[in-house]
């Protein structure tokens, strides 16, 4: 019979080697290698064994199939980002910062549907239901039927969700770093206790019906800690993002067997919790100023959602020199380089020997390719010291020869900025006649091949009748 091993494995993310080093190959983190016990398998498969039992198969086409309603708890943004509603039976595991709101957030969650005779359990492994309850009254949830218990042993969440199944519909795991199996030697918070953990976890909850929410905790890159495998694990995967110094949360889809990946849904944090916002664009915008070189209002896409949020730049002298800062928050910074390399390869705007800080108000992050041009027109406003006109937003993406690509729906980003008083896009060149005539009746268009079309917008005489 083969031996249990003894392997280094990463904490962040889950990399085994066979010696233990100061930083990790995987991910590039220092001091998340530890040593793990690996249970031993089979050496030669099954062998010549008992015989395994025939597997009932049924067809994808069944007249019988029961649809199963989904949990839909009333909170608006938390319904769009799951797709409509929890679906009985699947996984679901929210990452976010320490104190932004993921235990707030599934409290409320539960409470609104225990009030619809949904049966409904809190399992917190880092707080005693007397501070759960706490919680609960500074939020005015305290008169709702919800079911509390602090435990870490997995065995005993499993042997209470298979005697209360009948009676337990959602059950929410505070964190899943702090539970454990005792058959497994290695400490709770490890990759090996994590995946055992959740996989038993999960396995029970799907045998009897039972929606099961994860809690995740996440290393300073903003990565679930651990348990990315968990990601394969579990149905559904929702970030919980924002800055604490920001009232705003994000929370963000980026796996969903059950619904659309990459929606969002945006909360505002206040004293009776987390509040869903109805029009995020609206607020992203309400602390604007105008006629402020450096300001450029981009009509992004989240998942199926049209957001406005402003892209503002600052352009300033360097006192270093040859060394040039580049300070980015809300975007990537690999993909600043790249808009800013076709500005003075493409266009002449030479800012390589600048300070470049560039920031997306409100709390954000964007990472879609369709904000290039925002981010472009945001420099050159502030390069030459001329503002964008106040009713003007932009979209499209940037190639490295200076062109200006087409992206998703530019219909729906349109039809946002008309609403929220915006008369005027500029975007790329479309072909389809049909979407130029729809773009026409809802807001003027500008549309622009090249980069260098955007440029020419700011040039010292043409530029204030373009942008006027």
């Amino acid at each position: 019979m083969a031996k249990s091993t003894r392997n280094f494995i990463c904490q962040s993310c889950g990399t085994t080697t066979t010696k233990w080093s100061g930083k990790c190959d995987g991910c590039g983190e220092w001091n998340s290698i530890a040593e793990e016990v690996v249970e031993a398998s089979a050496p030669k498969g099954l062998g010549n064994g008992r015989k395994g039992k025939t597997l009932p198969l049924t067809s994808l086409k069944s007249e019988s199939a029961k649809k199963l309603p989904r949990h839909i708890c009333g909170i608006t943004e938390y319904d769009r980002v799951t797709g409509g509603g929890m679906v009985p039976g699947s996984a679901i595991l929210i990452g976010g910062d320490p104190g932004i709101g993921k235990s707030t957030l599934l409290l409320q969650v539960l409470c609104a549907l225990s009030k619809k005779n949904t049966g409904c359990v809190y399992i917190s492994g880092e707080e005693a239901p007397d501070q759960v309850r706490l919680r609960a009254e500074r939020l005015g949830l305290s008169d709702c039927p919800v079911q509390l218990a602090a435990a870490t042993s997995v065995r005993d969440i499993i042997a209470s969700m298979e005697d209360a199944a009948n009676r337990m519909d959602v059950v929410v795991i505070d964190s899943i770093q702090t539970m454990y199996v005792d058959t497994v030697e290695s400490a709770p918070g490890t990759v090996t206790q994590v995946r055992a953990s959740a996989q038993e976890i999960i396995r029970s909850a799907k045998r009897h019906g039972i929606t099961v929410l994860f809690v995740g905790h996440v290393t300073k890159d903003g990565q679930i800690a651990g348990p990315r495998v968990l990601e394969h694990l579990v149905d559904t995967v929702l970030y919980f993002e924002g800055d604490r110094s920001h009232q705003f949360r994000i929370l963000r889809a980026v796996k969903n067997r059950f619904g659309p990946t990459d929606e969002i849904g945006v909360f505002e944090m206040a004293g009776a919790g987390l509040m869903p916002v109805e029009n995020p664009s609206a607020l992203f915008l309400a602390q604007r100023q105008h006629n402020v070189p450096g300001s450029a209002v981009l009509a992004g896409l989240e998942g199926s959602r049209p957001v406005l949020v402003e892209v503002q730049a600052l352009v300033a002298p360097s006192p270093n020199g040859g060394s040039p800062r580049r300070a980015v928050i809300g975007w990537d910074s690999g993909r600043l380089a790249m808009v800013l390399a076709v500005l003075e390869a493409r266009c002449g705007v030479r800012l390589s020997d600048s300070d470049i800080f560039l920031n997306i108000a409100g709390g954000i992050r964007i990472s879609e390719p369709a904000a290039d041009l925002a981010v472009a027109a945001a420099l050159v406003s502030a390069a030459n010291g001329e503002a964008i006109s106040n009713g003007t937003v932009f979209f499209g993406e940037v190639g490295l020869g200076g062109e200006v690509r087409q992206v998703p729906q530019p219909d729906i980003r349109m039809k946002e900025a008309a609403r929220l008083g915006f008369d005027r896009a500029v975007l790329p060149r479309r072909k389809q006649d049909k979407d130029k005539k729809a773009a026409n009746e809802v807001i003027k268009v500008t549309e622009i091949k090249q980069l260098q079309d955007l440029v020419d917008m700011f040039a010292p005489v043409r530029g204030a009748r373009a942008m006027a």
